[in-house]
C-alpha cells in the first residue's frame, strides 16, 4: 500500500497529538513519603539515580535506582473528578520505569478526570532491614497519604512488578508492616478498585518471573515465603473489584499469573474484568502497544471505572472541585 505525502503528514500529526503520549514537561508538585528516614533504612541512605534508556529507546525512556527518598509524582487533571489513583509502574523490582508505565499512564487516566501519583517505591535489594516488605510499606503508606487528601475514590494500578505491589497492596492492605508515625497513618490503605496490568504474581514455579521473585525474595525462598508473597494466595472477599490486562504472549510473565488471580477472585467472590489479548508481549504500556490489540485496554479501563461509579464528580471529594 502507497501513502502519499499528505497522509504520512497527516498520520504523523495524529500520532504527535496523542495526549498520553504527547511530549510534555514532568509535574514539579512531589509529595514525599516519609517524613524522616523510611523504615528499616540503612545507616547511609542511597541516593537516588534516574537513567535514561532513550538512545536505544528512540524516546523518553527513564528508570530510577537507588531509592533512598520514596515519593510519589503528582498529576493533576484540568477538570478533577474527585477520584485518585495510585500507579506502580514496574522494572523486575530492580528498578522503577518512570514514563512508559509510570507518567504516560498517569497523563492518560488524568484526562478522565483522576488526579494520578506516580509511586517511586524502594526496591528491596537496596539495604532495607524488611527487604521484601519495603514496596508494600511505601504502597500502602502511598494511599494513606492519598486519603488523607480527602480523595475518597483511590484505584491502585500497577504494570508488571508495580503489578504485584498493587496486588499486595489490595490483598495486604490491612498488614502491620511498619509502626504508624503520624495522623495519616489512621486512613485506611485499602484501594477502592485495583488494576493489575501483566502482573507479576505468582513467586513460586513455574510461572515466576524469575528477576522479580530473586529481587524480592532472594535466590532461594521457602514455599513459605512464595506463598506470603504471592497475592493470589492472599484474596480474600475484601480484595478490592481489579481490571486485568495481559497478553496470552507474554514470555517474561506468563500469562497464568493473571488467570491465576483471576480465579482466586472469582472463588472469593470479588468482582473482576479480564482482557487477555492474543498479542502484546510484556512490558506494552500505552505507548508500545500502539497497533496492537492490547492499544484498547487505556479505553477498556476508563469505561470499567466508569461503569464502577468511579469517574462520577462530587466537591465533597475533592475540596475546591467545581463540578461538571
Amino acid at each position: 500500500m502507497q501513502i502519499d505525502r499528505r497522509s504520512l503528514i497527516s498520520l504523523a500529526s495524529a500520532a504527535a497529538a496523542t495526549p498520553a503520549l504527547a511530549q510534555t514537561s514532568d509535574p514539579t508538585e512531589i509529595v514525599k513519603l516519609w517524613p524522616r528516614r523510611p523504615p528499616g533504612a540503612p545507616p547511609v541512605l542511597p541516593v537516588t539515580k534516574i537513567t535514561d534508556r532513550i538512545a536505544t529507546t528512540g524516546w523518553q525512556d527513564r528508570y530510577a535506582t537507588d531509592i533512598g527518598e520514596p515519593l510519589m509524582t503528582v498529576f493533576r487533571p484540568a477538570r478533577p473528578n474527585g477520584a485518585a489513583a495510585l500507579i506502580a509502574p514496574g522494572g523486575g523490582y530492580i528498578r522503577v520505569v518512570i514514563d512508559k508505565e509510570g507518567f504516560e499512564v498517569a497523563r492518560r487516566l488524568a484526562e478522565a478526570g483522576v488526579t494520578c501519583f506516580v509511586l517511586r517505591y524502594r526496591l528491596p535489594k537496596e539495604g532495607w532491614v524488611d527487604a521484601s516488605d519495603a514496596p508494600l510499606q511505601d504502597a500502602q503508606r502511598a494511599i494513606r497519604l492519598i486519603r488523607a487528601q480527602s480523595f475518597r475514590r483511590v484505584l491502585a494500578l500497577g504494570c508488571s512488578a508495580g503489578g504485584h505491589v498493587a496486588a499486595s497492596l489490595a490483598t495486604g492492605f490491612a498488614r502491620p508492616v511498619y509502626a504508624p508515625i503520624d495522623a495519616a497513618d489512621g486512613q485506611s490503605a485499602r484501594p477502592d478498585l485495583s488494576a493489575l496490568l501483566y502482573p507479576v504474581i505468582d513467586m513460586a514455579r513455574p510461572f515466576a518471573h524469575v528477576g522479580s521473585r530473586a529481587a524480592l525474595l532472594g535466590p532461594s525462598p521457602t514455599p513459605e515465603a512464595e506463598a506470603k508473597y504471592s497475592p493470589h494466595r492472599q484474596v480474600t472477599a475484601e480484595t478490592p473489584p481489579t481490571f486485568l490486562v495481559h497478553a496470552a504472549d507474554d514470555t517474561s510473565v506468563p500469562v497464568e499469573n493473571a488467570l491465576n488471580y483471576l480465579a482466586a477472585l472469582r472463588t472469593a467472590k470479588v468482582r473482576a474484568e479480564a482482557h487477555i489479548f492474543e498479542e502484546g508481549g510484556h512490558g506494552f504500556g500505552i505507548r508500545l502497544a500502539q497497533g496492537r490489540p492490547a492499544a484498547a485496554w487505556p479505553d477498556l479501563l476508563v469505561s470499567w471505572l466508569g461503569r464502577r461509579g468511579f469517574l462520577w464528580r462530587a466537591v465533597a471529594d475533592a475540596p475546591g472541585v467545581t463540578p461538571a
